[in-house]
């Protein structure tokens, strides 16, 4: 097996989903409702998600529509607090001595920028897909390919792991090796067992 290939939230971070993360951390610092910023935000998501514009294109149409002035540091430190997952961290580091690392990730530029930047993760994929990027998420095999073509292997030379169930299907169904993550459990010896019987072949 030549390469790992890893989704972001909810494999890498502690949060399911980094909207998660972002809403939380504004209900934090504001005075807004979270029911408020969370209807705001999710009006938007899908747009961020698939690079239709950024979020600095659409901060000030959000502040209006929560009725608030939010500097947009707070949202640029929602990004940083992101709690990752220090022990999946640690596993991704040792893979990385002697295999291609990779993330795949439906997700915002910006924000996976930012994250790797402040965290000094950077240097540890070879190669970052992500959705606002590709314009595609993971339920569209091109951000697989993307990757593959990238790193220069072949779909059965790598694993993804990701933590829903229903971003599994392309990559299987494109013959990538997959594990499913239980984001919940967090069961790091069942992940290591799964993850070492497939880097055997």
């Amino acid at each position: 097996m030549k390469a790992i290939l890893f989704d972001f939230d909810g494999v890498l971070t502690i949060d399911k989903y980094g909207s998660d993360s972002i809403l939380r951390y504004l209900d934090e610092n504001t005075d807004v409702s979270i029911e408020v910023l969370k209807k705001e935000y999710y009006r938007l998501n899908k747009g961020l998600l698939y690079g239709e514009y950024t979020h600095k294109d659409v901060w000030n149409e959000y502040c209006a529509n929560v009725n608030a002035e939010i500097d947009f540091q707070i949202l640029v430190d929602s990004f940083i607090n992101t709690p990752l997952d220090n022990e999946m961290i640690s596993i991704v580091k040792e893979l990385k001595e002697k295999h291609l690392i990779g993330m795949i990730t439906d997700n915002k530029v910006d924000r996976i920028d930012t994250i790797l930047k402040h965290h000094c993760l950077t240097d540890l994929f070879d190669t970052v897909t992500v959705s606002a990027q590709c314009k595609c998420g993971k339920n569209d095999r091109k951000i697989f390919d993307i990757t593959l073509e990238a790193l220069n292997i072949e779909p059965s030379e790598c694993v993804f792991i990701d933590n829903s169930e229903k971003n599994l299907i392309v990559p299987n169904e494109m013959g990538i090796h997959t594990i499913l993550f239980d984001d919940k459990k967090r069961d790091f010896n069942e992940f290591n067992k799964k993850l070492s019987e497939l880097l055997k072949y």
